[in-house]
């Protein structure tokens, strides 16, 4: 009864969001004030509290949002200075084999953009270039989106995965555990079972483009690429592993993707573990109509800027990175001092109920921020053209702003509901998690993911997503004697994979395509490869289970 009532702001965002086309930054909001009246007249919280954590839920939201911006902010930066048209030109001549140009620009050149900047960008770049290469607009779209999967835990600099730790921290040190040792375990384990599910979902965009759009409609003809993907895909995941494992979130995807994007084309066109027949389109005028533009879409410039200076801005963000998260000998001095310039509520906030500081430039959006700004002057920017980026940028960001600050103040009040009175036997948060706990029993693995899928559908982000039901997937766990590590991280993955359907992606993706009026059955076509991804992962991380594996198991 008290779960069911405690479920209804996400329940009523659910329908607006999918039944009424609502954007989340107009459902959320909504269900933050349905969230504040339950805790008020069914958990009697008090206002004060009430206030106090939704001010320290828009001020947590905005440390994210901080990172969101500088990631768009540098990403538009190179658009406007012509970097992009640069970076675009290197696959140019790479092969005229469709299959490994979906491989190389969908799958990988898809993740480097997702590991910078994420939240919609990476179809929405990576389409209208498979477009360039000679790819139908509804393929370069339905491509784009399903490859826009592996990378996502770590997108925009690790934000998602950030975003999921910093939503149970609390709970995490209640636990008795480390919490920077929790960290590093959620890091690794998202990433492992990501990094298994990228052979077959590789395989599996392969698949839908020689099945849908090849002459021969044929699922054979996927077959001659099986080398070439698990290739590529084990470049990829060996680095991937090993940053998740040993370094941390923020440079999972960003460096995995630069270097195996470079090994990739290398290969690509040295002949190495290519089809021995080159797989191509048929003559455009034999196209179904429904794989057209309705629209025009601007074909990428090319650009004369080096390469090298295109990569710069680039360079200089994972140089930093590197120096203050992982070169501890050499980046001490400059973690210290970048972690000691922190602002905070202070005294006051401790008065007023709040607890909330941030070290700012610790902050990646921050050096993202400046890294833009240095950009300007580095590749010869002018007025116009940084003025065009900054406007840019905070239209894409203004969205997910009011978004992030009212998920994160609504999962405050759901963890925090009975701070000030004792009149039920658990926060919103608590209830609810026995309730999907008593629902689902043991088979909760299965349901895990799929719950992160949701989030990422309907509110067309990870971060968002893993703001909503990090917490809830943390408590179930703990309920059912799960690892919590496992469910967190299934969380973390059904958020990356549900990109591949979330209505914010492909309604970017078919904007930049062209092919307006084909969302529908690109989520129809998407969701096959989606559950796919999700049973590997279950299987993955449910088997570690069945061995007895917890990373780091916490009391009670």
């Amino acid at each position: 009864m008290y779960a069911l009532i405690a479920f209804i702001p996400i329940i009523v965002t659910v329908v607006l969001m999918v039944a009424f086309n609502w954007p989340a930054k107009r459902a959320l909001p909504l269900a933050w004030i349905l969230a504040c009246v339950i805790a008020f007249a069914v958990w009697k919280m008090n206002i004060h509290d009430m206030a106090a954590y939704t001010i320290t839920g828009f001020l947590s939201a905005f440390e994210t949002l901080v990172i969101i911006f500088g990631a768009i902010l540098i990403m538009n930066t190179l658009k406007r200075s012509g970097a992009m048209s640069a970076i675009n030109g290197m696959f140019k001549g790479v092969t005229k084999d469709a299959r490994i140009l979906a491989i190389i620009i969908g799958w990988v050149f898809g993740a480097f953009i997702e590991g910078a900047a994420g939240f919609g960008t990476p179809a929405a770049l990576a389409a209208p270039l498979l477009i360039s290469v000679g790819f139908p607009p509804l393929a370069a779209a339905i491509v784009a989106l399903i490859c826009n999967s592996t990378p996502v835990c770590y997108g925009a600099v690790g934000t998602p995965t950030n975003t999921a730790f910093a939503t149970v921290k609390d709970a995490v040190a209640a636990g008795g555990a480390d919490p920077d040792t929790w960290k590093m375990a959620l890091t690794k384990w998202s990433a492992i079972s990501m990094a298994v599910g990228a052979f077959f979902i590789v395989f599996v965009a392969v698949c839908v483009l020689v099945k849908l759009f090849g002459k021969n409609k044929s699922f054979k003809d996927a077959l001659p690429c099986i080398p070439f993907i698990i290739f590529t895909v084990a470049v990829f995941d060996i680095i991937y592993l090993l940053i998740a494992t040993f370094i941390g979130p923020e440079l999972v995807s960003l460096v995995a993707a630069v270097i195996t994007l470079f090994v990739s084309i290398g290969a690509a066109k040295a002949g190495f573990l290519q089809p021995k027949e080159t797989w191509t389109f048929a003559p455009e005028e034999t196209w179904d109509r429904s794989w057209l533009s309705t629209t025009e879409v601007p074909e990428p410039k090319v650009s004369d800027m080096p390469l090298l200076k295109a990569f710069t801005p680039y360079i200089i963000i994972i140089a930093i990175l590197v120096a203050t998260r992982v070169c501890q000998n050499v980046g001490m001095g400059w973690a210290s001092a970048m972690k000691a310039f922190t602002i905070g509520t202070g005294k006051s906030g401790v008065i007023l109920g709040l607890n909330w500081n941030w070290a700012i430039l610790w902050n990646p959006g921050v050096i993202f921020i400046i890294v833009a700004l240095l950009t300007i002057v580095i590749q010869g920017m002018k007025g116009s053209e940084v003025s065009g980026a900054w406007k840019d940028t905070g239209k894409q960001v203004s969205g997910a702003a009011i978004a992030l600050l009212f998920g994160v103040a609504m999962v405050n009040i759901f963890r925090y509901t009975n701070v000030s009175s004792d009149v039920m036997d658990g926060s919103m948060l608590l209830i609810m998690a026995r309730g999907l706990a008593a629902l689902a029993g043991k088979a909760y693995v299965i349901v895990a993911p799929l719950i992160g899928v949701l989030g990422a559908f309907m509110s067309g982000s990870n971060t968002v997503s893993n703001t909503l039901f990090s917490s809830l997937q943390f408590e179930t766990a703990t309920i059912l004697a799960m690892p919590q590590v496992f469910i967190v991280a299934l969380q973390n993955n059904g958020g990356a994979i549900g990109n591949m359907v979330c209505v914010n992606n492909v309604v970017s993706a078919c904007a930049t395509t062209g092919t307006i009026g084909n969302e529908g059955k690109i989520i129809r076509t998407n969701i096959v490869p989606c559950i796919i991804y999700c049973a590997i992962v279950v299987i993955v991380l449910g088997g570690a289970m069945l061995m007895g594996i917890n990373p780091v198991p916490l009391n009670g």
